[in-house]
């Protein structure tokens, strides 16, 4: 089944928890989609393997760079008509706190959708919203 497809298939029955499984590095990450009504919160569940700098711990910043670029994928794959993954154009981020070895979490905000190019504002966090560990800007081709 394409991805098309697939993403087709999910909106057709609701079961956005397949939605991560539809990318094949979002499930390398083993991403974990919440939606509840209008949410959509995306999830890095910890993993041994994620740990970058051993001493602190903390996660490594290419995972946590990934998992924020999945994230505004897979919003954009749920609050669009997207029939297909949206090509990064520019990804920016900002590392503000260290990620600990425990989930950490990502809520997507739409700035501004386009009918070519749409700008997201990611943002990370682990123990509440309100602290964020890392931020991002993505822009996005749409396809």
């Amino acid at each position: 089944m394409s991805l098309a497809q697939t993403v087709a298939d999910i909106r057709r029955h609701g079961d956005w928890s397949r939605l991560p499984q539809a990318i094949p590095f979002a499930r390398m990450l083993k991403l974990r989609v919440d939606v509840r009504g209008e949410s959509f919160t995306s999830v890095l569940p910890y993993e041994p393997s994620l740990i970058g700098n051993p001493l602190v711990p903390a996660l490594h910043g290419g995972a946590i760079g990934g998992f924020l670029e999945c994230a505004g994928i897979l919003h954009m794959l749920w609050s669009t008509d997207a029939p297909s993954i949206p090509k990064t154009i520019n990804f920016s981020i900002d590392y503000l706190l260290s990620c600990r070895p425990q989930d950490t979490y990502a809520n997507v905000y739409m700035v501004k959708l386009g009918k070519r190019v749409s700008n997201l504002r990611i943002e990370a966090w682990q123990t509440t919203p309100d602290k964020p560990v890392v931020v991002a800007t993505l822009n996005l081709l749409m396809r």
